[in-house]
């Protein structure tokens, strides 16, 4: 084996590695979720799936959206965590719907924010800022894909017509998500850009 093959293949366990390590602590968060009033929940599952495509590409953002996806639709089961919002949606609307919301819409956040990464890459030196921008996208589009897929699949359930109280769809989206939206985005803009730099040093990006 050559030493360029060596380098390569062992860059390629340590991205390996780090996609276990993701994985373990999207585990954790699903754990930790902090509820909010309006039945929606401040999450951090998105940081991980910046990493991921910061790390990996296309297809790390993309499996590590799946992983997200996958935990956040167990959660309405209670399994690996729980969602009660979830969970009373399940029990009025087909499951295969909250499937859609939850699973669908994390896969096509983690590949478009890869997608950003590698946009912001190739036109930016500065590593944090384009770490930062990455996970605020990821955090951006987690909401707006999420809570549209929620008012398009499930806008006619009792429970959500409770939840919006006569609003329209768009002033229910903002008084929903004001503060989740705002926290989630500051923290994975904040987190992301220093990991990214980490990960620099580490050269894995």
């Amino acid at each position: 084996m050559t030493a360029a093959n060596s380098r390569k293949s062992s860059v390629n366990t340590k991205k390996l590695a780090l996609m276990g390590v993701l994985t373990g602590i999207m585990v954790v968060l699903g754990y930790v979720n902090i509820p909010m009033p309006a039945g929606l929940s401040i999450t951090f599952n998105m940081i991980p799936v910046a990493i991921a495509g910061m790390a990996m590409g296309l297809w790390g953002g993309t499996a590590m959206g799946a992983v997200f996806g996958l935990i956040s639709f167990l959660q309405c089961f209670g399994i690996i965590g729980t969602s009660g919002m979830g969970a009373a949606l399940v029990a009025e609307a087909p499951w295969w719907m909250s499937f859609v919301q939850r699973f669908v819409t994390r896969v096509l956040m983690g590949f478009l924010t890869a997608l950003i990464y590698k946009t912001l890459k190739g036109r930016m030196r500065n590593t944090y800022l384009h770490g930062a921008i990455t996970g605020f996208s990821a955090a951006f589009l987690n909401t707006l894909l999420f809570m549209s897929a929620l008012v398009l699949l499930f806008g006619h359930t009792e429970y959500l017509q409770e939840k919006m109280a006569g609003r329209a769809f768009l002033a229910y989206i903002v008084a929903s998500v004001g503060v989740n939206g705002l926290v989630e985005m500051a923290t994975a803009a904040v987190l992301t850009g220093a990991i990214g730099v980490a990960l620099k040093k580490a050269r894995l990006i």
